[in-house]
């Protein structure tokens, strides 16, 4: 939970994601090297422009302590558009 919240933090304080947030408690069970594992982790969900997917994806690599972290991004179909502009606005970098 630490390494998530720290990693949400970041990517907010980086102005990469207006919002970061955390569902503890997710129980993952995958294959991994020829074996099947288990463990308990927490998901982060990152609210961000598209445009910047690729820079968020780069730092949440730099950071994630396993080899190959779970990043996916999931299209926005629509939504409240006070809430959506505020995403837009929320992140640092400028829309292209």
């Amino acid at each position: 939970m630490q390494a998530a919240a720290a990693l949400g933090r970041s990517m907010v304080e980086a102005g990469l994601a207006a919002c970061a947030n955390l569902l503890p408690g997710m129980r993952s069970i995958y294959r991994w090297d020829g074996r099947i594992e288990t463990a308990d982790e927490t998901v982060v969900i990152l609210k961000t422009r598209a445009d910047l997917l690729e820079a968020v994806q780069q730092a949440v690599r730099a950071t994630h302590p396993y080899e190959c972290p779970c990043i996916a991004a999931l299209p926005v179909c629509g939504g409240d558009p006070a809430y959506l502009a505020w995403i837009g606005q929320s992140c640092r970098l400028p829309a292209p």
